[in-house]
């Protein structure tokens, strides 16, 4: 029986049961959330209530989640560490910042009952701890990052055909410079890297790409995690029928990361499915090149794609992508960018996992600047628990709750970010009104 300091579980609702990456979810499984920092609180509440109204709606009263509080951010600090004042706390280790933010209850309580989701949390930039995001993912081994784009009829968006994008992002979460292997510039840990450097890895001294000035931070690769990353991506690809997985990386530049990224990638598709796979090489040689052969024969086609052309790609054809598997920085990039061609961070769902967890979270930042004045969207949480719901085997609440959004949608009754793109502009209505809507809508 786990122990937590001030965490208390509810006393209603049973455990997520996971073994040998089975999943055993009952009708009544208690699931973890984080409300989060600036409009956390706001689009987190409206959240829960839609997606336990959708629930009742789906399966009447035979299912129910049972949600247990669990903290991060400025309530983590509050309830954990309430006598800690600013001047103390820049007095701290970043690892030690990172415990009064992400509290080891809160890490606890995740391995043992294997669901959460989090509204967004706040990141100091340019100094202090890395990021709650990226401690809760290398904590808890979230390997893969997970984010579906697709447009959602209604939403205003910069590119002349948005609803060709159909594509699921998988972004490797631990590892590239998101690791926090860094030297601040002018530091004694810069000043030993750079001579380390200089005398082992014979770089010049007046080479103007390593100077005495600069800052330094390290990208470490593994084929551990890239190929688990692959392997989560082809899986996908297979239960969804997705016919196409493309692996992005910058290995012409990066060759002893990147580019093994890519060799790895590759080595656990023949590896691993050579039954369900063709490369595109193979294609040319066993299809004469043709894609929707090779599809009727039932593969899946595997080709990769150099980062920068990626960018385009996505933008001048996305109907022929489907599923891509990324590094980390890239996939950060790219999801980011996929987002905006679709209208933005505010209907774009995300979760982080790994054979034992899984972690749905908005996608966008704490926006304080609209905290408290209940008019964001909290469209990128919904639907960031319909993977959740998804992932749980209650497909019929989440496809409830995805057709209400977009029926809500194109019903022009929406918040401020989405009312003032159309033409001619529009009353928002509140994040409250919002959720409200589509609650009736189920």
């Amino acid at each position: 029986m786990v122990e937590f300091e001030k965490l208390v579980p509810p006393t209603k609702g049973k455990k997520i049961i996971v073994k040998n990456g089975q999943w055993n979810v009952p009708d009544n499984p208690i699931i973890c959330w984080i409300e989060g920092d600036g409009i956390g609180p706001e689009i987190s509440s409206v959240m829960r209530k839609v997606v336990d109204a959708a629930i009742k709606k789906a399966y009447k009263d035979k299912r129910k989640i049972e949600w247990f509080e669990i903290y991060a951010g400025d309530k983590a600090r509050k309830l954990y560490n309430p006598s800690i004042t600013d001047e103390q706390l820049k007095e701290l280790s970043p690892q030690d910042q990172r415990k009064v933010y992400l509290p080891d209850d809160t890490l606890k309580a995740v391995r043992e009952y294997h669901l959460a989701i989090k509204g967004p949390c706040e990141t100091p930039v340019g100094k202090g701890f890395s990021s709650i995001n990226v401690g809760l993912r290398q904590f808890l081994s979230l390997n893969v990052c997970l984010r579906p784009v697709w447009h959602i009829k209604g939403v205003p968006a910069p590119v002349n055909n948005p609803d060709a994008i159909d594509m699921v992002v998988f972004r490797e979460n631990l590892e590239d410079i998101y690791a926090g292997i860094e030297a601040y510039p002018n530091t004694d840990r810069a000043k030993q890297m750079i001579d380390f450097l200089r005398k082992q890895w014979k770089v010049p001294e007046d080479s103007e790409s390593l100077r005495d000035s600069s800052g330094i931070s390290v990208k470490p690769m593994s084929p551990e995690n890239s190929k688990n990353l692959v392997r989560s991506a082809i899986d996908y690809a297979i239960k969804k029928k997705r016919h196409v997985v493309t692996i992005c990386h910058k290995g012409n530049i990066m060759k002893a990361t990147e580019g093994q990224f890519r060799n790895w990638a590759y080595d656990v598709a023949k590896e691993e499915f050579r039954d369900t796979i063709v490369t595109e090489e193979e294609l040319d040689e066993r299809y004469s090149g043709d894609v929707k052969k090779a599809i009727a024969d039932g593969k899946i086609i595997v080709n990769d794609r150099i980062q920068d052309a990626m960018f385009q790609q996505v933008l001048l054809r996305p109907m022929e992508y489907e599923v891509l598997a990324l590094p980390n920085l890239n996939g950060d990039y790219l999801s980011d960018q996929l987002a905006a061609q679709v209208g933005g961070l505010g209907f774009a769902p995300g979760a982080n996992l790994n054979d034992e967890i899984f972690f749905a979270e908005a996608t966008h930042g704490t926006a304080p600047k609209h905290a408290g004045k209940n008019e964001i969207n909290p469209g990128s949480i919904i639907l960031s628990a319909c993977l959740m719901l998804e992932h749980m085997g209650w497909d019929e609440a989440s496809k409830m709750i995805k057709t209400s959004v977009s029926k809500t949608v194109e019903s022009k009754k929406v918040t401020y970010d989405i009312a003032r793109q159309l033409d001619p502009p529009i009353d928002p209505i509140s994040t409250t009104e919002f959720s409200d809507e589509i609650i009736k809508n189920l």
